[in-house]
């Protein structure tokens, strides 16, 4: 017997439930369930992602079967409403619409008015009483069928439709008449025909199955590809569709449609948020040609039908237990629900809304910390115009505040624009459009923000600018965009391509020029929600580890980068890079008599004068981390980074250390390397050199000393970098004993101490057991783990890799998710083998990855004690590690 794969819904009935997402899509399991539950949804029937997955592997065919079910189903539909498709006297029309699993607005296809022809164009007339209503529906649906199921040109039917306009001598749509539109319908057709080869056909039967074909078909096109890639969505096996009774919300003034959220989508604020158009339908609303009116509104104009909306606005909420967003449409004073789905909302709004809705008893705690993604949270991050110089800049042109947050960047006015200015020219940008449509979502990704002048909060521009955490403001009608010309015209002040501006998304309002901004500050039910991470975090299950908790850490080189990691939630340092303080201005030129030194005496006493400068750095890195532990890297790059190279600064060097130009020259040229990174570097610097390790244990250990004196905690950490081999580090780990024991006689006191290293080399890992013998602690250096066991040099990756991502040879940069299969694996290997020899050994994650939440949930599962990561990414970090262990419990 073949499978099932078309489910009915409709009559209060339906075959489908709300848990058969991945089987029927978001949007058929949600209209299955919806119409179970009694809302007014109109009747029809959903084929299964299962048959877009057959099509595909049997070379876009169907199997019989599928074409018995949908006979059988169409049949069902034609029944219920008594209508048929086509029909000449009473015709059924219905829409064909995508539904994946995961959400995807705009990127995939959809055909509205499916049975129209010459027969029942008429026979609509005559039922609905409107013949104007009957041909615009007739002419819409030769338009997007022949537009999205046969790829004629969008723009020939366009020009068809103002050469009707210009004959009549009219600018809108809304002055054609009946016999004005069935001239734009014969035009159509005449399109239809030149482009196809043939008629446009009569038969409904045919036009539906072209359509369910061309929705199959739109799983691989470009956008829904790109927009799959772009937001991470994997595994899916194709999109359902939705065959649907059309109802109509252009059948005169007591007709319209809308989309509303339960909750406002930017703010999060319990309010009934959104738009509509009267006599309109709902392509109308979503494509930002017309501006619609707020939902608030509706209240006025028609008490009894907001009411009905807002019931069941309330009655979805509630089933659904999360904010909804929903398509609305009136037919002549009657209220239909098109579609239900959680709705896309900007970080700060996930934020409120998981926040009050633990308070309002719909979610726990743990669904409320689920409910909001690490890149949602990083939105909240985003810089905002600075207010001091916000006061004297005057706003030029105000819009609807579609998606919050600010950006500055170079204007540019196409979509490939600004993926080109950004990729080849390194430009930072903003994409101005009079709207946006799906084939815009490469240039919307990379923009710093997105600027249309018409559509409204719910048109396509602002939907997925809030779905990527991108500003957005739209409907900024002050905006008068000739894109031909590349300009855009300001209350008669021309701009153009690569002028600056500066937007606020939060306020709607668009500045000239590029204005300051800054970062806003942790408050509200942010803290809140981030206790609770912690809360979920710092209480994991992990058997068979000393410590439960899994601490987040950052990586800061300063006191003022310790502190805002501090304010940020750091549980410590996990790697202070010596090497950034030396580029100090007060501490570069000592660090270059240093390096170019004729002998040890020489070197020793240029260290000297570094030893209280280094010493100083850690004293206040100690306090500003108030006995959390701090973990200090030592010396890692190769001593060529510090030389100058440029012939002024090689003087002036060469003045300040009596060694001539020329000799000093051949020194510079001796350290040039030509493989830095399998060079003399890291530990293998401290081989050669000793001293210079010894100077920088003896500055750590004596700022411990000092901090401990004051009668502060300290919880210094020295960590040697780049063992390959443990004679290494149990050398190194010598001579950095004989110092601390030598700091702590000189200053009559003690303080804990930990000596480890950085696991960076595939043979440190391999042979974690030999390296634990000395090591107290490791701490996983994968972005140099990555360029050792992928081969690649993170400076020259972009000439090739990008490419790699693009055709799938890797799944994601390496650099920016740490790759599990291979480094993973190496990881794994260090932790298992170093614990073995030293069942107390604490382990970290001090590369990029330790602030990317697919390798913080790796860490987690492969046992760490901690991640560590940029300031800023310190609260990602702590909602990623949440989600880890509530993933893994």
């Amino acid at each position: 017997m073949a499978e099932k794969n078309v489910y009915f819904f409709g009559g209060g009935k339906a075959e489908g439930t709300a848990d058969m997402r991945e089987l029927l899509g978001g949007k058929g399991a949600n209209l299955a369930d919806m119409s179970s539950a009694g809302v007014p949804v109109p009747a029809g029937f959903t084929i299964s992602t299962r048959a877009c997955a057959a099509y595909y592997e049997n070379n876009k065919q169907h199997p019989e079967s599928l074409q018995k079910e949908v006979a059988e189903h169409l049949a069902r539909l034609e029944k219920l409403m008594g209508k048929k498709l086509g029909d000449a006297n009473d015709p059924l029309l219905v829409s064909v619409r995508s539904g994946a699993a995961a959400s995807m607005p705009g990127m995939m296809d959809t055909v509205l008015n499916l049975g129209m022809n010459d027969k029942a164009v008429e026979g609509l007339a005559k039922v609905s009483g409107n013949d104007r209503f009957a041909w615009d529906a007739y002419r819409r649906f030769l338009q997007m069928f022949g537009d999205v199921v046969k790829g004629c040109d969008h723009e020939k039917f366009e020009e068809a439709l103002n050469s009707v306009k210009a004959e009549k001598g009219v600018e809108e749509d809304l002055d054609l008449d009946t016999e004005d539109l069935k001239k734009v319908v014969e035009k159509y057709k005449a399109v239809y025909r030149d482009h196809v080869g043939t008629d446009f056909p009569q038969d409904p039967v045919e036009q539906l199955w072209g359509s369910i074909n061309a929705v199959f078909g739109s799983w691989h096109n470009p956008r829904a590809e790109k927009y799959r890639r772009l937001n991470n969505i994997k595994g899916l096996i194709g999109t359902a569709v939705n065959v649907q009774s059309m109802v109509y919300g252009n059948l005169g003034d007591t007709s319209g449609t809308g989309v509303c959220f339960t909750r406002d989508a930017s703010t999060g604020e319990n309010y009934f948020y959104g738009e509509y158009l009267m006599n309109a339908q709902g392509e109308d609303v979503v494509a930002g040609i017309r501006t619609p009116q707020p939902l608030q509104s509706l209240a006025d104009a028609n008490p009894e039908m907001y009411k009905q909306l807002d019931d069941i606005r309330s009655k979805l909420e509630k089933h659904y237990r999360d904010m909804q967003d929903l398509e609305f449409t009136i037919q002549q004073g009657t209220l239909y629900i098109l579609q239900t789905r959680n709705g896309k909302r900007t970080g700060l709004a996930a934020i409120k809304i998981a926040v009050d809705m633990v308070a309002e008893g719909l979610i726990t705690k743990e669904e409320a910390v689920t409910r909001v993604t690490p890149e949602q949270l990083d939105q909240v991050f985003h810089p905002m115009i600075d207010p001091a110089a916000r006061k004297s800049a005057p706003v030029i042109a105000k819009g609807l505040n579609a998606s919050p947050g600010a950006a500055a960047g170079e204007i540019v006015f196409t979509a490939d624009e600004a993926e080109d200015w950004v990729k080849n020219k390194g430009k930072k940008v903003l994409l101005v459009r009079r709207e946006t449509s799906p084939e815009d979502i490469g240039g919307m990704h990379v923009a710093e923000g997105i600027l249309t002048s018409t559509g409204g909060m719910t048109s396509h521009a602002a939907v997925v600018a809030r779905g990527m955490g991108k500003p957005s403001i739209v409907g900024c009608k002050a905006l008068q965009i000739d894109h031909a010309k590349k300009t855009l015209t300001v209350e008669g002040k021309v701009y153009k391509e690569g002028d600056f501006f500066t937007m606020d998304g939060t306020a709607g309002e668009v500045f000239e020029g590029t204005l300051p901004l800054i970062k806003p500050e942790l408050k509200g039910e942010l803290d809140e929600f981030l206790a609770w991470a912690d809360e979920i975090r710092t209480t994991a299950n992990r058997p068979g580890l000393t410590d439960q908790v899994f601490r987040i850490r950052t990586n800061a080189d300063t006191p003022g980068d310790a502190t805002v990691a501090r304010n940020y939630g750091a549980q410590g340092i996990g790697l202070c890079r010596t090497e950034h303080m030396f580029f100090e201005e007060d501490k570069i030129a000592t660090f270059r008599e240093m390096i170019v030194a004729k002998d040890v005496e020489a070197r020793k006493a240029a260290l000297a004068k570094l030893m209280p400068l280094q010493k100083k750095d850690f004293v206040g890195i100690f306090e500003a981390m108030a006995g959390l532990p701090v973990t200090i890297r030592l010396l890692d790059p190769p001593l060529h980074e510090f030389v100058p190279h440029e012939a002024a600064q090689i003087e002036q060097l060469a003045k300040s250390t009596g060694v001539s130009v020329d000799e000093l020259k051949r020194k510079i040229e001796s350290l040039h390397e030509l493989n830095p990174m399998l060079g003399h570097r890291g530990c293998r610097l401290g081989i050669t050199y000793p001293e210079v390790y010894d100077m920088q244990v003896e500055a750590i250990m004596s700022a411990a000393v000092e901090v401990a004196k004051k009668g502060m905690e300290v919880e210094p950490e020295i960590m040697i970098p780049l063992v390959g081999a443990v004679k290494e580090l149990s050398i190194l780990k010598a001579n950095a004993e004989k110092v601390v024991a030598r700091v702590f006689e000189e200053a009559g006191t003690t303080t804990a101490y930990k000596i480890g290293t950085m696991i960076e080399i595939p043979r440190a890992a391999l042979t974690a057991d030999e390296v634990a013998q000395e090591a107290e602690f490791f701490s996983f250096g994968t972005n140099d783990l990555t360029q050792m066991t992928f081969g690649y040099s993170r400076d020259d990756v972009g000439t090739f890799l990008p490419q790699y991502v693009e055709d799938e040879i890797l799944e994601h940069d390496p650099f920016a998710v740490l790759d599990q299969t291979g480094v993973g694996q190496l990881v794994e290997i260090g932790v298992e083998r170093g614990r073995k020899a030293r069942p107390d050994l604490k382990v970290g994650i001090c590369g990029e990855h330790g602030g990317e939440p697919s390798s913080v949930e790796f860490c987690y599962r492969t046992g760490l004690n901690y991640v560590s990561c940029s300031p800023y990414r310190v609260p990602i970090a702590r909602l990623a590690a949440a989600h880890a262990v509530l993933k893994n419990r």
